[in-house]
């Protein structure tokens, strides 16, 4: 049975069924591309406006498609990129993650941008995201406030230490480690090493604090078995590597069964 409010709703009802999710983790700006990952065993997708190309044209032109899958699309917001907030959840996002929350200060901006009264700030206009949750303008807005995931990214020093604080706020849904700056962070530029002892122990502590607070926790992972390892860990939200890596993945393997 289809979940109330649809795709636009399915990423907190997942969250609430307790299952460990895998989003796909889309950079190229191709809404094609996010539509393919959609059609796979992927639970939902996140498109990415940090490191990758997407923009929110290229973000308005691809929810549909994978919400034609009956799947929550994400957006990863630039640093510091707030005011684009409302405007994604309006257009049918499921979640947004924003990076470098790394103070109380940023994780109440984020929350209020994301949240309608009382919680927040949002202002009224969600046409499409009306159109893809089939909910009158009454009952969106009711709910909107419980589906519209917000997670923080944790990948600073700063932000490990002010992490209850953060997980405090009303409005913040949860976290999301960025493993790759936070092994940079905790070595103070001294290497790269995501899989390190240093950000497993972060990992632990981050775990130990998001689950105190009954708050949901994701992850970036750049591999499959690495994936299985966090999912056993417990985590909510795995980003399994990223189209471009999946591309060239899946191209190295035909050529190399092509070529013996």
């Amino acid at each position: 049975m289809a979940e109330r409010g649809g795709a636009v709703a399915a990423l907190a009802a997942r969250f609430r069924e307790g299952k460990p999710l895998i989003t796909a983790w889309c950079g190229i700006p191709e809404p094609a591309v996010a539509g393919l990952l959609a059609a796979e065993a992927f639970d939902t997708v996140t498109l990415d406006m940090q490191h990758g190309a997407h923009d929110f044209d290229s973000i308005n032109r691809t929810v549909a498609l994978v919400a034609a899958r009956g799947k929550p699309t994400l957006a990863r917001v630039p640093v510091g990129g707030f005011s684009t907030v409302s405007r994604l959840l309006d257009a049918g996002i499921s979640g947004i993650i924003a990076p470098m929350v790394n103070t109380v200060e940023d994780a109440r901006r984020f929350a209020a941008l994301a949240k309608y009264p009382p919680l927040g700030e949002r202002s009224w206009g969600p046409a499409p995201a009306l159109m893809l949750s089939g909910l009158s303008p009454e009952a969106y807005l009711r709910e909107a406030n419980g589906f519209c995931q917000t997670l923080a990214m944790i990948e600073t020093k700063e932000a490990l230490a002010a992490l209850d604080d953060i997980l405090a706020v009303d409005g913040i849904d949860g976290i999301f480690i960025g493993p790759s700056d936070l092994s940079i962070a905790l070595s103070n530029g001294a290497g790269l090493d995501p899989d390190g002892a240093a950000v497993r122990d972060a990992l632990k502590h981050a775990m130990a604090r998001t689950r105190a607070a009954g708050k949901r926790i994701g992850i970036y992972s750049l591999s499959g078995p690495r994936t299985r390892e966090l999912i056993a860990e417990g985590f909510d939200l795995i980003a399994l590597s990223g189209d471009s890596a999946l591309l060239r993945a899946g191209a190295a393997a035909a050529l190399k069964e092509a070529r013996g």
